[in-house]
């Protein structure tokens, strides 16, 4: 009978220690799993920062205040501005793998306008206009209605933003 016993207490031991080095483990992984996830909703957040400071910095009226004009006639400054756009968006490209599609999609879309915007500007101009000509028709242009994109880009970007934290 003591031998029966003694065994059942060291198998009744060995099932404690697996069940706490098996709870010891979840946890290690739970807590892991944890941090993975905070680091993740950082580099997300972070990703939607940078593309917050794209948009900013690639609405048309920032833009135009933005990129210097001295002496350049109209055609230059187009061809700039659209360079300057496209420079931005591409620095910004490796941005996508943070964020949804959705979203994504909606930044290649407020490129896409501006540069759209900018072109159908500067093709209405004569072909001896200048940059401030060209300038001056794109900020009117922004005085119009619902003329800047950068807002809707920036909802979106704020409706993420919320997902994550909360």
């Amino acid at each position: 009978m003591d031998l029966t016993l003694l065994i059942c207490t060291a198998l009744l031991c060995l099932c404690l220690i697996t069940i706490g080095f098996l709870y010891y483990k979840l946890k290690i992984k739970s807590s892991s799993q944890t941090e993975n996830n905070l680091e993740g909703n950082r580099l997300k957040l972070q990703s939607l920062e940078r593309i917050a400071l794209f948009a900013e910095r690639c609405k048309l009226t920032n833009l135009v205040s933005r990129v210097d004009i001295a002496s350049l006639q109209a055609a230059d400054y187009l061809h700039l501005l659209t360079q300057t756009i496209v420079a931005e968006y591409e620095y910004n490209i490796s941005q996508q793998i943070y964020v949804s599609s959705e979203l994504w999609a909606a930044v290649t879309r407020f490129k896409d306008q501006n540069i759209y915007i900018v072109n159908q500007i500067g093709a209405n101009l004569p072909p001896q206009a200048t940059a401030l000509d060209l300038g001056k028709l794109i900020i009117e242009y922004t005085n119009t209605p619902n003329a800047e994109m950068s807002a809707i880009l920036l909802d979106a970007i704020q409706f993420e933003a919320k997902k994550i934290i909360n």
